[in-house]
């Protein structure tokens, strides 16, 4: 992490030196076209939007065989959850920016089943079982100007899991039997690695939107038993002051 942090120290630092102008003149063929996406200033902005979490590895090919022999009675769902943070809009050339950010992030997995027995068909008896983590994101993005607002980014993400539970739910005829949680942080690795990229526009207001994917490389499970990993698919809107 002490790395993390210096190397946010140091592109700050060089992004500093390097701004002098308010605006960028880029030429493009005999005319001078003024660029206004990113400016010299670093800037300041908030962000939050929707997450669309999955698992993927060895465990979820181990959902899959069950959903295939239950013929469908189990079934595995992405957990919806949400990010917000912040994050410093660094110029560093014309069109290109360094974007560090830090969010809170909900990532995990859904599984759904009902007890496949015919002559209880008619109680609707359903068990729900939910990953519920909670992470602290720490993205470092290069983020590419492509057009008038529009870009494109991409970069290396470091995580600290700050909470991990897993969430059963089970009732009959629309009312609960079981709604409880147990706490499984101890199982899981701590820090976790992955790649986000995507897509947004900038507005001139500073108003911004983006639909982007985190993939995880390094496997969440603190012992090594089995390689899963955390999939989060994110649409986001934010402001930059």
């Amino acid at each position: 992490m002490k790395k993390i942090f210096l190397l946010i120290a140091v592109v700050i630092g060089f992004a500093a030196a390097s701004a002098n102008a308010q605006q960028r003149t880029v030429r493009y063929g005999n005319q001078n076209t003024t660029y206004n996406a990113p400016t010299s200033k670093i800037g300041f902005g908030i962000r939050a939007g929707v997450n669309l979490s999955d698992w993927d590895g060895e465990t979820m090919q181990s959902v899959q065989d069950l959903v295939d022999m239950t013929n469908g009675t189990v079934t595995q769902q992405m957990r919806t959850g949400f990010h917000a943070g912040g994050y410093l809009s660094i110029p560093v050339a014309p069109g290109f920016e360094i974007e560090p950010g830090l969010q809170y992030s909900q990532k995990g997995t859904v599984l759904t089943g009902k007890i496949p027995v015919e002559q209880v068909e008619f109680l609707n008896t359903n068990v729900t079982l939910t990953n519920k983590a909670e992470y602290l994101d720490l993205p470092i993005l290069a983020k590419v100007y492509v057009g008038e607002g529009f870009h494109i980014y991409a970069g290396p993400q470091v995580s600290y899991l700050l909470s991990n539970k897993i969430k059963a739910e089970a009732g009959a005829l629309g009312f609960k039997a079981l709604n409880q949680e147990w706490d499984m942080k101890s199982g899981f690795r701590e820090v976790d690695l992955a790649v986000t990229g995507g897509l947004g526009y900038k507005f001139a207001s500073g108003f911004n939107v983006s639909a982007g994917y985190d993939y995880g490389v390094n496997s969440i499970d603190k012992n090594g038993s089995f390689d899963t990993y955390n999939r989060v698919i994110k649409a986001s809107v934010g402001f930059t002051f």
